[in-house]
Parts: structure tokens; sequence; C-alpha cells
């Protein structure tokens, strides 16, 4: 199998690194399918790969008594194994694909040899993984202050920011699982979005009508943790 070229690639922190650090791990860089519900890290089992995603969206998740409540996004903009670069290979949280797509899988030995053999690897996934620990904490915030509407206009918005299609493919069902509440308040929610003119709602599809809309609504829960990421990745 050839190896990827970086010129090709889409994961926005396989492109930020230099050409050496990209060849340390091309090698190792193997392209795989991402489908839907499937469970990229298991909680409280060894990870065994790191990916870097190309098209689709992983969750980051929690489980709560209550049900599972989504953390985390993780997109072309980043890769799913955080925890390999804090040194440790488990974690409580499951990260599952709620939209299906590709990724770079390396195994976890390869990756860690290679942050043990770069300083600037180390920095530039370093810098990924602050601005992952931004937006969890923006997520905590929205869950605590702000009603099901606000979170929701802030989901789309992170969904529409790591997705390149017109139409987000979203069911109530999922959303009522990530955002932790019922699926008739998403229902609600979402005829309260798409009477305001901020979206439009198909059968298991959202297309984004108005952003400056969504951004309103969601108030101060969007911005800071996509700040942060663009401000990190321009001191790599």
């Amino acid at each position: 199998m050839p190896q990827p070229q970086q010129s090709a690639i889409r994961n926005r922190l396989l492109k930020a690194l230099t050409p050496d650090d990209f060849n340390r791990l091309a090698p190792h860089l193997k392209a795989v399918p991402l489908a839907m519900r499937q469970q990229l890290i298991t909680p409280d089992q060894p990870i065994s790969h790191a990916c870097f995603v190309e098209e689709g969206l992983a969750s980051m998740i929690v489980d709560t008594c209550e049900g599972r409540v989504e953390i985390g996004l993780v997109g072309c903009e980043g890769f799913v194994g955080a925890p390999l670069m804090l040194g440790t290979t488990r974690t409580p949280h499951l990260a599952m694909i709620q939209a299906e797509g590709t990724a770079l899988q390396i195994a976890a030995a390869e990756l860690e040899a290679a942050l043990d053999a770069s300083r600037a690897l180390r920095g530039v996934l370093g810098r990924y993984v602050q601005s992952l620990i931004v937006q969890v904490g923006q997520s905590v915030y929205a869950n605590a202050d702000y009603n099901v509407e606000a979170r929701l206009a802030r989901w789309i918005l992170m969904t529409d920011d790591r997705l390149s299609q017109d139409e987000l493919p979203i069911t109530h069902e999922f959303m009522a699982m990530m955002l932790g509440v019922r699926r008739p308040g998403v229902t609600t929610s979402m005829h309260i979005l798409e009477g305001a003119g901020m979206i439009k709602a198909k059968r298991g599809r959202i297309i984004v009508l108005d952003r400056e809309k969504l951004m309103e609504l969601a108030g101060d829960t969007y911005g800071p943790a996509e700040a942060e990421y663009e401000r990190l990745l321009a001191e790599v």
C-alpha cells in the first residue's frame, strides 16, 4: 500500500507537521473507513490506535446514570486518541463515530515512538490536546448554563465546521443522546430553530441556513474553543 502524501492530506494536524515529522508517521499510517456508531475507543480498555480523521465526525462521550452525554467532537481538525499524548493508554470516555468517513490510523506504539523521537511533533499534537481541553470545558459550561435550543445551536455549528457537506447527517435520536436530553425536547428545539430560519430539517438531515443566528443563540458557548484551536495551530 503506498504511503499517504502530505500534500493530499485533509487532516489539519498532519498538514501542519514539518515534512520530517510527517515522514516519521507516514509509513505507519493506514487509511481506514469510519462507520456510523463505530467505537474507536472503548471505555477503560487499552487504546490500540490513534485515528487522524480525514472525513467524518467522532464524538467523545461520557456515560452517566441518566444516559450518554457528548463532551467533545473530533473531525478533520484533530485526532482520536488524545490520552496517548498524555502518557496513558486508557480513558473512561467512549469515542464513537457519528458521521461516517475515513481516517488515517496509526498503532499506539508507533505514535508513541514518533513522539519520543520528535519534540516538534509532540508540540503540534500537544497544542491540539490543549484546544480539546478548552472544547470540553465549553461543553460543560453549555450543559450547565444554557437551554436545549442554545446547546443544539452550538452542536450544529460545531458539526457544520467539521463536515464538508451541505446537509448534516443528524437524527433526532442521536442528538438527544449527544445532548443528554429526551428526544421530544430535541424535536421541539429543532422546530424552534427551523421556525426562526436558522436551519431546515429533513429526515435524518439538517441544512444550515443562517450561521449568524445560530451563533447568536449559542452565545459564548461557541467561539472560544474554535479561536483557541486557530491560535495554537498558528504557533506551529
